[in-house]
């Protein structure tokens, strides 16, 4: 069974603040150290379950946070920012299931801790064919385009809760619930290890017992991003396909899936770069 593994930062155990993800900050080296160590609890509990293959792709900021010397070394990483399906780097390559790891929820969702939506610089809100989405959904529906169902999402309560109400038959492992944006209650990062690696387990026995179904995003499908700004919603129009619907909303109708989210994910860059004024 080949297992992928999307991380992210935000979700981890004692993440509460933006500098303990933020790369130069004093604290970012400790939070990257248990940024890897949740990764390889959720690589051991595949494994032990009979994982044949494990591959995590590192998702946060840069995609350059994971430890690959502290990496368990079954497994192999995704590194590196040029990529064409974002944080699901390499999910065509024929996974079995798709694990999310370190996982929060979408800014404006509730008070989960850090919550934002994928450049939450510049990005207020997403929608798919008009449901507000977080990073989970969006991510999910690149994973179920290529038949992988999600087994696992651990992080934030928020993020897990809502994993469980739309991936059929996933596992969650919340290690920690949001008071406000920049306040939780954590659990401790072995404490969170230990639940990583027992979920992981039952996510692997989950899906040879057929309890998982991708998730699938009806088609046509429509993309919505509403901007903090103008400048990024002018900007994305340099693509064809790309409609202005307000000063700061953009829409994106595809037939298919992936070819729309590529397109989206076009549009969040170019748009962070004219954010500031760059372009």
């Amino acid at each position: 069974m080949r297992v992928y593994i999307s991380v992210d930062m935000e979700g981890i155990s004692g993440v509460v603040a933006g500098k303990q993800v933020q790369s130069g900050e004093k604290d970012y080296e400790r939070f990257r150290r248990l940024m890897t160590l949740e990764a390889n609890a959720a690589v051991e509990g595949a494994l032990d379950a009979g994982a044949s293959e494990v591959v995590v792709s590192d998702g946060h900021g840069p995609m350059t946070n994971l430890l690959v010397e502290e990496l368990d070394p079954a497994a192999r990483l995704i590194s590196g920012s040029n990529r064409l399906l974002g944080q699901m780097e390499g999910i065509d390559r024929g996974f079995d299931v798709a694990f999310f790891v370190g996982y929060h929820q979408r800014e404006g969702g509730n008070d989960g801790v850090l919550n934002h939506t994928l450049l939450g610089k510049i990005v207020y809100e997403v929608r798919v064919n008009g449901e507000p989405a977080d990073e989970a959904m969006i991510n999910a529906g690149l994973a179920g385009a290529f038949g992988v169902p999600i087994g696992l999402v651990t992080g934030d309560r928020g993020v897990c809760e809502e994993a469980q109400k739309r991936f059929r038959g996933v596992v969650i492992a919340p290690v920690k619930e949001g008071l406000d944006r920049f306040t939780g209650i954590t659990l401790t990062p072995e404490k969170a290890r230990v639940l990583i690696r027992e979920k992981a387990v039952q996510a692997i026995h989950a899906t040879r017992a057929g309890l998982l179904s991708p998730y699938r995003v009806e088609e046509p499908v429509t993309f919505e991003v509403d901007f903090k700004r103008t400048s990024p919603a002018h900007m994305c129009t340099l693509f064809p396909g790309v409609e202005r619907v307000s000063p700061r909303t953009i829409r994106i109708i595809e037939h298919d899936y992936v070819r729309g989210f590529k397109l989206f994910w076009g549009c969040l860059i170019v748009g962070a770069a004219s954010f500031e004024g760059i372009l």
